[in-house]
């Protein structure tokens, strides 16, 4: 049998976590830490040791990016999900760019909580739709041709790969759109993702919009 997935909470919110807590065990993953402030949180994050935090970004002693901060340089093994009311724009890349692997809502449907937990733990990222539909609708609006106010460092392909990424296209797909094999695509977005600093397909996105690199 293998080892259930092992979460901290750090929530504010008394009875939001303990439904939390409930709903996560109901589902096989273990809660092995609650924490109410940023500092606290931190804290119980280095003495367990989870595979994920689940992190609010409202919380009494600062905001849940910083908790987020720390975490990316205190426990860097431990996948960050953000569970929060924030739809805002700024909330979301602030928190990827921070090291966050999902951002999710918290009036998502229980399979989508734990669906998330358990797609961060195996490495994936993951958005809230409604939120990632934000995203995207920003990144069509701001819409320029390609060889226009971009980063210089990309070429013109990596642009063309990273607006599909942002689009929400696997690596399949954008190998159809653009010609290239799966394997061409999955080395273009290696390419990408080192030379923006990010660490997944997400922060990749969220760089491009926040920086208006495309």
């Amino acid at each position: 049998m293998s080892r259930p997935i092992t979460t901290v909470l750090i929530e504010d919110h008394t009875l939001f976590r303990a439904g939390l807590r409930e709903l996560l065990e109901e589902h096989g993953i273990a809660v092995v830490g609650e924490a109410p402030t940023v500092a606290s949180g931190v804290e119980q994050v280095e003495r367990h040791a989870p595979d994920v935090a689940i992190v609010d970004l409202s919380l009494p002693d600062g905001s849940g990016i910083d908790a987020i901060r720390r975490l990316a340089d205190d426990a860097p093994a431990t996948a960050v999900l953000v569970l929060t009311v924030s739809e805002a724009e700024e909330d979301l890349t602030d928190a990827v760019l921070a090291g966050s692997r999902g951002y999710l809502l918290k009036d998502a449907s229980v399979e989508t909580i734990v669906g998330g937990v358990r797609a961060v733990c195996a490495g994936e990222a993951i958005l809230s739709p409604r939120v990632a539909a934000t995203l995207l609708a920003r990144m069509r609006a701001s819409s320029r041709p390609a060889d226009a106010h971009c980063d210089a460092r990309l070429s013109p392909r990596e642009r063309e790969v990273l607006r599909l990424v942002a689009d929400g296209a696997d690596n399949a797909a954008i190998g159809q759109r653009l010609y290239i094999s799966p394997h061409t695509v999955k080395n273009h977005i290696s390419s990408i993702l080192a030379k923006l600093h990010v660490a997944n397909r997400i922060q990749a996105a969220v760089r491009a919009v926040r920086d208006e690199l495309l």
